[in-house]
């Protein structure tokens, strides 16, 4: 083996360049607290090292998405984000206005009209132990990219999904969104592996949990809508404003009511209807949870209408969206 070279500022990032060359991305804009701006050349998007975020965890992140050139439902996910933070024991950089300003700022510098944003609050830079250096600074990043991409037989067709081995978060680490995301990492690998589109957290009680970056819902075989409770696991925006909306598919005569409580697996495995629900992925049936057949195996009206209700709220919710000034 040869030396190692010692490099200059102009290598490491010529270097960089090939990086994203070899392995190209599509994210348009890119802000950093630690270089006080914006950067549009995904070379340059990157986090020292020493920052807690990267090499403890110590982080914390939520998206908002970005639907025909306006922010959608970003005060709800600053409220998360807020809270993620209290109980992640992370000062805040900013005042929540200026941080709204720099997401909707980072959004218009991307040029892109549809899409998601997500940031991050880490606890800052000083050393490599656990605790952050006496004089660390908050650092705050914003990321705007096309979202995550869901393959479309998933609408047509449903989803299969798997009870993962892999153990549930304990409450804290469920309901605070961190950048520590390895149990939600390997649910997903294991189905990926086993032939899966997902997997289906559980908890001790035999209740059901989260799917691996999302929240499920179901529909009992006489109509009624039903959520697990929020108290141990992530409150999901996207669900939390379905819920909101529900009401209008009762009067719709869609569903007959709806329900907040514990779910038995055993329950949840003879619904009429099961869905994943996220800011990604939208509303997307369930047909097939370990091996057992959901339903008829075929998509639900109830999904369908959700996912309808979901996309007009996006483009048309009162009070929910933010225009972005190109």
């Amino acid at each position: 083996m040869s030396s190692l070279q010692i490099l200059g500022p102009e290598e490491v990032l010529s270097r960089l360049k090939g990086l994203r060359e070899k392995q190209p991305v599509k994210f348009s804009a890119f802000y950093s607290s630690h270089i006080g701006g914006v950067v549009t050349d995904p070379a340059l998007m990157v986090i020292p090292f020493d920052d807690h975020m990267v090499h403890r965890g110590h982080g914390i992140f939520d998206t908002a998405a970005i639907v025909d050139g306006k922010i959608y439902d970003l005060e709800a996910h600053l409220d998360r984000f807020h809270r993620s933070a209290a109980a992640s024991k992370l000062t805040l950089p900013c005042e929540r206005k200026e941080m709204r300003e720099i997401i909707i700022q980072t959004t218009a510098a991307s040029g892109q009209k549809n899409g998601s944003i997500r940031y991050w609050m880490s606890s800052g830079t000083g050393n490599l132990g656990l605790v952050p250096a006496a004089d660390a600074e908050s650092g705050f990043f914003v990321m705007i990219f096309p979202g995550l991409a869901y393959d479309d037989s998933y609408y047509t067709d449903g989803m299969r999904v798997m009870t993962t081995t892999f153990p549930i978060k304990p409450p804290l680490y469920a309901k605070t969104k961190s950048t520590n995301y390895l149990p939600n990492v390997l649910m997903q690998l294991e189905a990926k592996e086993k032939g899966f589109d997902n997997g289906v957290f559980t908890d001790t009680d035999g209740n059901v949990g989260e799917g691996s970056n999302m929240n499920m819902a179901f529909v009992t075989k006489d109509g009624i809508l039903r959520h697990p409770r929020f108290d141990n696991i992530l409150s999901g925006c996207t669900v939390l404003r379905l819920l909101e909306l529900a009401p209008v598919l009762v009067d719709q005569g869609v569903i007959k009511g709806i329900k907040i409580g514990d779910i038995p697996v055993e329950e949840a495995k003879n619904a009429a209807e099961m869905m994943l629900i996220g800011s990604s992925i939208y509303v997307a049936p369930v047909v097939e949870w370990d091996g057992k057949t959901i339903g008829n195996g075929k998509p639900g009206p109830v999904a369908k209408a959700m996912r309808l209700l979901l996309e007009q709220d996006m483009r048309a919710g009162e009070g929910k969206l933010i225009d972005v000034p190109y």
